[in-house]
């Protein structure tokens, strides 16, 4: 299965898309509503087929007639994404994980529906038909492989995606050397993250985060500023929050396009690279906003990706290895390091050590020699 993610074009039709999308979050609620009172009544969780079948009853009274702009295979969608979503949480109860049950949404704050046979006609060039009207979006590249799915999603300042799900699949990669016209063959390397510098790998290199947060702090003080002063349901104060949200959309599409960038980089350049799995929700609670403006999950999760496509292998060692308090040299492992101390000299074979340098070569040796089973995941900051 592969992703096509396109915009539409800003018109006066959307209007009609985002009326759409509010219409679906309404039934969302609505399912919802059944759920509860039925499991409050009889105890136990409703069958998606029956409420399929109570919806479709549902839409020919009088008052529900507009559900049918949603189309009913959207509906159906919904229907199914909450039951996957209550046997997940009922399965988790028995498994004594705590989680919360599906919720309800705000309707302004629903995001997409989704179209699977019909409700949609995909044309030749950059348009597209949805119900009755027809849409042009900005077509990147062509799409691959038979259509599965068409989802139709908004983001928080308005904007309008189509998302196409195929049955395309890629060649397995194979990792070629430069002379065979591929990318570099038998490089390894370990990697730490830091607070002060992004990564630094085990062969010297280092990457710096442009921290977009840090840089836009200004204008996002003055975005929050226009916002607060601005009456409550008025015309203005819609205006105020609509530019606040641009503020935080351009700082994360600006770290999105940096971390592709620098993931392309890495996995064109090594075949293995090793990470410790690191605690990124301690370190969240600990150092807060300057964890979250690195985005390390993030990053890793989109170096994944871009591993499979590369044939990179991305391989994660124990997280309580003592990678930085561990002479890379001798093996001393200095006990009484600190946060604070950046550069350390060993009191057995007097090597100066760079902290963070001299963890990305303590996770390439135990990456390299003990890797054996399976990787460990890096836990997700929550």
């Amino acid at each position: 299965m592969k992703a096509f993610v396109f915009k539409l074009y800003r018109s006066k039709n959307n209007k009609t898309l985002h009326q759409t999308v509010n219409i679906a979050g309404i039934i969302y609620n609505y399912c919802i509503a059944v759920h509860k009172k039925y499991y409050g009544v009889f105890g136990k969780s409703l069958s998606a087929n029956r409420l399929k079948v109570h919806l479709t009853k549902l839409k020919k009274r009088t008052e529900y007639e507009y559900w049918k702009k949603v189309g009913s295979q959207a509906i159906q969608d919904i229907v199914e994404r909450i039951d996957r979503a209550y046997s997940l949480f009922f399965s988790n109860l028995k498994r004594k994980v705590k989680c919360a049950p599906p919720s309800f949404k705000k309707v302004k704050k629903y995001r997409s529906f989704t179209l699977k046979q019909a409700g949609y006609n995909l044309f030749e060039d950059n348009r597209i038909r949805i119900g009755k009207k027809v849409y042009k979006y900005s077509k990147s590249r062509e799409i691959e492989g038979k259509i599965k799915t068409v989802t139709i999603k908004r983001d928080t300042i308005g904007d309008l995606y189509i998302c196409v799900i195929t049955d395309f699949k890629d060649d397995c990669p194979v990792r070629l050397s430069p002379n065979n016209g591929g990318v570099a063959s038998g490089k390894m390397a370990g990697a730490d993250f830091g607070l002060k510098t992004f990564l630094t790998l085990s062969d010297g290199t280092r990457h710096e985060s442009p921290e977009f947060y840090k840089q836009s702090r200004n204008e996002m003080k003055k975005a929050s500023r226009e916002l607060s002063s601005k009456k409550d349901g008025s015309n203005n104060r819609k205006k105020a929050k609509l530019s606040l949200a641009r503020v935080h959309q351009n700082i994360s599409n600006r770290r999105k396009d940096h971390h592709y960038k620098l993931a392309l980089e890495l996995c064109r350049k090594y075949d293995v690279i090793y990470f410790e799995d690191l605690n990124l929700k301690g370190m969240k609670a600990l150092w807060g906003r300057k964890v979250s403006d690195f985005g390390f999950y993030s990053f890793l999760k989109i170096l994944e990706h871009i591993a499979g496509k590369y044939g990179t292998e991305i391989r994660y060692i124990g997280r309580f290895e003592p990678s930085s308090k561990t002479c890379s040299v001798c093996g001393y492992i200095y006990e009484g390091m600190t946060l604070r101390e950046r550069e350390w000299e060993c009191p057995e074979c007097g090597t100066l050590h760079d902290r963070d340098l001299n963890a990305a070569n303590n996770i390439l040796k135990v990456g390299a020699s003990t890797f054996r089973g399976e990787d460990v995941r890096p836990a997700q900051a929550g």
